[in-house]
């Protein structure tokens, strides 16, 4: 697991209408970079906001953040990086 600070890089592809229910992650730095389609984020500190290609979003996520991410498209999938530190 991880290269020094580095703990994950994941590449994933979501399909449209789906994604991942809200969760959490102990003392991690997460940055998401959108490279296709958009991603929509929601997390327990009532922050929303939907991700277009080129956009990341850096969350830190020792508070106790729980956080969702979801494809909001109907026919596209989303594909994106998220990289944990």
């Amino acid at each position: 697991m991880g290269f020094s600070a580095l703990r994950v890089i994941n590449d994933d592809r979501v399909a449209a209408d789906s994604g991942f229910d809200t969760h959490g992650h102990r003392d991690m730095e997460i940055i998401s970079y959108v490279l296709e389609g958009e991603i929509a984020h929601k997390d327990s500190a009532v922050n929303v906001a939907t991700l277009p290609p080129g956009e990341f979003q850096l969350m830190s996520t020792g508070s106790g953040i729980r956080h969702s991410e979801f494809d909001p498209s109907q026919t596209k999938e989303v594909h994106f990086l998220q990289i944990w530190i």
